[in-house]
């Protein structure tokens, strides 16, 4: 796992630059993508790179993390809409290029099953975007999530919705309670993993994720054995870190040529 701690806005330019350089290399990657704050200037500095420097996802394809239950298909907080929002309304993804668990499904079950089988149908995720809960979950695995979990239904604990209650205008009551979720399992299966995280909200899980023991009580700590894993963070999420200074040393002494 690399960890490194920068500026917000450096952050986002990194993780930017991981998706460009896995779409020069290979256009029809499959990138996986997250909802919630964190990737929000990594979205924006993509949008911005394809239409000033010509940055392409035609060819690609995406998966999202996860997906809300019972949410009208034309509310402004339904993860499919935040994501045409935010990101693919902004490129060239290809009509029905992203894909999202279907929350609205009568078989929840079988709509989960069918969303496990169209990533595998696609080659796997190339890159999955990730943010992290103040609860250390990542997608929807909350605390206690099977670390070897697939695209399931999950129930929201109420820290996770008071967190999300500030899009719903500050309406907790309005969060919906359950959830469509890739799983801990689905997620490792990625090939890079790219989590951001910024604010001093965030430094305990931080410091879980990444200093902790892996346990299913800080779903985010499986990531450690993932071969290929990048945690972005600002200097308030790596307040907790007891190797600061070691992760601030081992980036700064990066080959030039070596990328996250």
């Amino acid at each position: 796992m690399e960890v490194v701690i920068a500026p917000e806005a450096q952050l986002a330019a990194l993780a930017a630059d991981a998706v460009e350089r896995l779409l020069r290399v290979k256009p029809a990657a499959v990138l996986g993508l997250a909802t919630g704050s964190s990737p929000l200037r990594v979205y924006d500095e993509l949008a911005r790179r394809h239409t000033e420097n010509g940055l392409s996802f035609a060819a690609a394809r995406g998966f999202m993390l996860d997906e809300y239950v019972g949410l009208p298909a034309d509310h402004p907080e339904r993860y499919r809409t935040v994501i045409e929002r935010e990101i693919a309304s902004r490129v060239d993804f290809a009509p029905g290029a992203v894909q999202g668990p279907d929350g609205l499904a009568e078989d929840l079950a079988a709509a989960c099953a069918t969303y496990e089988a169209a990533i595998a149908d696609a080659g796997g995720v190339d890159l999955q975007i990730l943010g992290i809960g103040t609860d250390g979950h990542i997608g929807f695995n909350e605390p206690g999530s099977s670390l070897a979990s697939r695209t399931r239904i999950k129930t929201l604990t109420r820290q996770t919705r008071e967190d999300n209650a500030r899009f719903f205008g500050g309406d907790l009551e309005a969060v919906p309670h359950h959830c469509l979720t890739q799983g801990l399992g689905t997620i490792m299966s990625a090939r890079h993993l790219v989590l951001l995280a910024t604010g001093r909200h965030k430094a305990e899980a931080v410091h879980q994720l990444v200093e902790g023991p892996v346990s299913a009580m800080w779903p985010a700590t499986i990531m450690q054995h993932h071969p290929h894993a990048t945690v972005l963070v600002d200097d308030a999420a790596a307040g907790r870190l007891q190797l600061a200074d070691y992760f601030r040393q081992t980036y700064a002494d990066k080959p030039a040529w070596q990328t996250i």
